[in-house]
Formats: C-alpha cells, structure tokens, sequence
C-alpha cells in the first residue's frame, strides 16, 4: 500500500480492534458521508478490515460499497475502471495469488458489478478464485468447508456466471479468450464429477460465444448468452442424458442467439455490414480459434458430454466452418 493517512476516529478503530453497528454508522455519516474519495482512505478501510478480530454484521456492506465507490465512481470518466485501479485493487486483496477473504471476494465482484468497464485481468483474476476452490481446495470460497475440491456444484457456477455477466459491463461484449481458458480448466479438472448441471448449461453458452462470436458472427449481450434459463429439459443431478436433454430442450432458442449477421432484422445492416466485412477479413482468426479449440478439446480422449453438446451447437448454427474443426465435429451427429 501506499502512505496509510487515517483521520483520527479510524484510528481509534484500529486500536480497539473491534468493529460495531454503531462504528459503522460513524462511518458513514462522519468520515465517508462524501464517499471514499482518496487511496489513502480506501487503504485505511483495508487496514480497519484487516486488524479487527470482531465484525458486526453490517461491517461487510459497508466495507464493500464504500471501496467500490472509489475504485468504480472517483476516477472519471466516472463508472470506468483505470488499469491502474484494477492494478492496485489485485495487489491490495491478493495474498500468494489468492483474495484473502470472503469480504474481500465479495468486494471484487461488486466492483465488475458496479462497472460500466473494467480492464479482462480483473475479470480473469476474479474467476480464478473459484478455480483454487474448485480445483486446489484451496481460497476463501473454502472457508467453513462447505465446498468439495473436484466438484463445481451450484453456488460456483452462480458465482461463475455472476462475474462473467458483471464483465460485460453496458457493452455487447463476446466472452473473452483469457475467460474460456478458465472454464476449460476448470471442465477438463472436473469433468468426472457429479457436477451440478447449471455447469454444463454455463460451460456450452459461454464457449459459444467465444468462438461463434469470434468467427465473425455478431455477439449477443452477455446477458443473453449467460442467462439463467436453462436449455436442458428439466436438468436433474445425474449429467448422463445432458445432450439428449439439450438437444430436446430449448435448443432452438440458444441458437436463435448466434443467428448469423444476416438473418438479423433489417434495422441491423449497417451493424451487418461491418460485422460481415470484419468476417471476410477474418480467416486467420477464424483458423486461431478452431486450433484453440482443438487445442483444449483435444483428438486424443473421448469427448465429454458437455463438450458433445459444445460441437453439436456450433456444427448446426455455423454455416461456414474451419475445416481444421472437420475431425472434430464428425464426431457428433
């Protein structure tokens, strides 16, 4: 941190390492009543979290709206995250690459929240913390034991499709590359498991918006491509009819989503245009991602189910494909 400025009442926080209902409404009335506007008071705030052995409840959203207010609103312009903010957010809450608390992690999700945009390292470091629950048994989302290291259940999956639709911020932006790489590690980490079905659901739509998206096709909000409505029919624990439940279920909607620039209505054509010319200009990047896919999929093993589904939905909406995906896609129907 930088030079640590605390006015005289923080202070005296920290010296009685308690934190009450009534520290926090002095807080707000007396110290912050104008927000936090300084690094040196976000800093302070830190301090106070750190050093207090006792919290009262209300301390958390406290703590949480004031230090996404600097971080998201000071800077101008005012709901744009700097680099240099996003920088300083990582090395303040990172402990060994890990947030150090669930406060902390509730923080950093807030702030992709509460930002119209923010830098995709922040989005990235954000979704690694469910990594090292998920995969290493290991973070703040372990705390009190309730999660089993190789198993995504429902509450990762939700926290998962929190962050990714909080990146998107007010644009249309498509999943990013730096994104998938998290969800394929965690799928290939997981892959055996009795994962809660909402991960199949996430892992297929995001996925697909990456690499539809990037191949010229124009992207749907995130808030379309992530949405909770489910494509499985009536999706219960047990994964092993996942694809014939998606391919029954709301398939056509999820498709009705990467419809090809051209069959959009026609107040898109001047967008269609230039998502068409980007699109013939496109064949290495569209070469990129099919090796990437492959790459994480892989010709070696047998496909998983969700990755089964993955290929169908890309084969049926795509009406021009690699053909370095060729190998790949015969392998479903």
């Amino acid at each position: 941190m930088g030079e640590l400025i605390m006015s005289a009442p923080v202070a005296g926080l920290t010296s009685k390492s308690r934190i009450a209902a009534e520290d926090v409404a002095m807080l707000r009335h007396e110290v912050f009543r104008d927000g936090v506007v300084t690094r040196g008071e976000a800093e302070a705030l830190f301090a106070l979290d750190a050093t207090a052995r006792e919290k009262c409840p209300e301390w958390p959203q406290f703590f949480v709206e004031a230090v996404t207010d600097y971080i998201v609103h000071q800077e101008k312009p005012s709901g744009y995250i700097s680099q240099d903010n996003a920088d300083w957010l990582i090395r303040t809450i990172s402990r060994d690459g890990m947030v150090d608390s669930r406060t902390e992690l509730e923080l950093l999700v807030h702030v992709l929240e509460e930002a119209r945009s923010s830098p995709g390292r922040l989005c990235v470091y954000a979704l690694e913390q469910v990594v090292h629950a998920v995969i290493d048994g290991k973070g703040p989302l372990m705390l009190g034991g309730a999660l089993v290291p190789g198993l995504i259940a429902k509450a990762e999956v939700e926290l998962l499709r929190r962050i990714l639709h909080a990146h998107g911020g007010d644009g249309n932006i498509a999943i990013t590359r730096a994104e998938a790489d998290v969800l394929f590690r965690i799928n290939e980490r997981t892959a055996q498991a009795n994962n809660d079905p909402s991960w199949n659901d996430l892992f297929v739509k995001a996925i697909a918006n990456f690499v539809m998206c990037s191949a010229g096709y124009e992207a749907p909000t995130r808030d379309v491509a992530l949405r909770q409505e489910s494509f499985l029919d009536q999706a219960d624990p047990q994964i092993g009819s996942f694809f014939s439940r998606m391919m029954s279920g709301g398939f056509a909607g999820l498709m009705e989503a990467y419809r090809s620039p051209d069959d959009i209505e026609a107040e898109w054509e001047a967008k269609n245009r230039a998502a068409a010319a980007l699109a013939r200009r496109a064949e290495t990047i569209d070469a990129g991602e099919a090796g990437w896919l492959i790459e994480h999929i892989g010709v070696d093993r047998p496909l998983y189910e969700n990755e089964r589904a993955l290929l169908t939905l890309i084969k049926h909406a795509t009406p021009e494909i690699h053909p370095a995906l060729k190998p790949l896609l015969d392998k479903v129907a």
